[in-house]
């Protein structure tokens, strides 16, 4: 009879602590997901990864890159106890573009940035901020183009994507349509994220529009960075080096924490986020286009003192006339920049003029190739 008294005790004693530890815990959860709530999430995502090294220029590897800027972005921003941060991946793994998209909407984040490195069949350079939107020419869709295709790793891709293809300019379109809720606070992020490139010298690929899957599977403000590009020797061997990759990540994280102070004072919507989007660069592969400022019989030394203070002069012989250029670039709204920095040096009837293979064509032939 005692026995039977003791077991049933025994028994009472253990509901009554199983129900305490289940309170302890579900009070504990509660107050961990409270706490969290009350962190500022960050999703950091480094491109690729595994078995897509994304692209190789100069033999340096994209998915290293990416990591270890995440990283080091990560660790600065995890010294602050307000921010919570959540990586896609830590290591050397492949994770799917919609995998990377869960795990940032699981977080509840309140940002999500991707990094990569960007590549180019030429000499290209400089940094650039992408938010989701219409690519409005053909350089900005071959650039998400690029990203996007690492669905072609994933199983099932056709299934994720509900048969997305990344080499159809309608299919990337299709996917920004009406996605426009978080559209103003991604472009004041990359506008800040941007001009903290350009105080670190790089040159301003500026902040742009494009059909990229991963930013499209977030709901919260986003922003794909390319840090720049592994093709350009220099710019490649200085994204490789311990120096670039500290600079990059700290004008990505003073990004952040400055985005983070502006929401808590509320005052993005004070700021008109569609003057932060430029001009799309409209470049053309193989030309270059230069702006004419002086035709003359002399013949001129083509320094800066004799041209008003214009560096990047260049000189051409056309019968008996020298003619004289300003800038060199592929990118035609530069050159119309170009056009206007030489008018406000006193050469007022400077104009653009376009070279193929180092001969003079017509600038109306070349603009008449444009792909939209």
């Amino acid at each position: 009879m005692i026995n039977s008294n003791f077991n049933n005790y025994q028994m009472k004693t253990n509901t009554v602590l199983s129900f305490v530890c289940f309170i302890i815990v579900l009070t504990f959860s509660s107050f961990t997901e409270a706490q969290t709530k009350d962190k500022f999430v960050v999703v950091l995502d480094a491109g690729h990864g595994g078995k897509d090294p994304g692209n190789l220029g100069n033999g340096y590897k994209e998915k290293d890159i990416a990591l270890k800027v995440v990283l080091e972005v990560g660790k600065q921003l995890e010294k602050n106890p307000n921010i919570k941060v959540v990586y896609t991946r830590k290591t050397d793994e492949f994770v799917e573009l919609f995998v990377r998209g869960k795990i940032a909407n699981k977080a509840k984040a309140d940002l999500f940035v991707s990094v990569h490195c960007d590549s180019h069949t030429s000499q290209a350079y400089g940094a650039g901020t992408f938010v989701l939107g219409l690519h409005r020419n053909k350089t900005n869709f071959e650039v998400a183009k690029k990203e996007n295709s690492v669905i072609f790793k994933e199983d099932d891709h056709e299934k994720n994507y509900a048969g997305f293809n990344p080499n159809s300019p309608e299919d990337a379109i299709s996917i920004i349509l009406g996605l426009e809720e978080y559209l103003d606070q991604s472009i004041y992020l990359a506008s800040l994220i941007q001009d903290n490139f350009v105080k670190l010298n790089r040159k301003n690929r500026k902040v742009k529009q494009a059909g990229f899957i991963v930013l499209h599977q977030t709901v919260m403000p986003s922003v794909l960075v390319e840090l720049g590009f592994l093709t350009n020797n220099k710019e490649g061997r200085y994204l490789n080096s311990r120096k670039g990759q500290l600079e990059m990540s700290k004008s990505i994280t003073e990004a952040i924490l400055n985005y983070k102070k502006t929401i808590e004072l509320n005052t993005v919507s004070e700021i008109n986020t569609k003057d932060l989007i430029e001009e799309d660069e409209m470049e053309f592969e193989g030309v270059t286009f230069k702006v004419q400022i002086a035709a003359s019989s002399r013949k001129l030394e083509p320094k800066p003192y004799n041209f008003k203070g214009l560096n990047n002069i260049s000189r051409a012989t056309q019968g008996n006339l020298y003619k004289y250029f300003y800038g060199s670039t592929s990118d035609y709204n530069q050159a119309k920049s170009l056009v206007k920095e030489a008018k406000a040096k006193g050469y007022t009837s400077s104009f653009v003029v376009a070279f193929k293979d180092g001969n003079n064509v017509p600038l109306t032939d070349v603009l008449k190739t444009r792909s939209n």
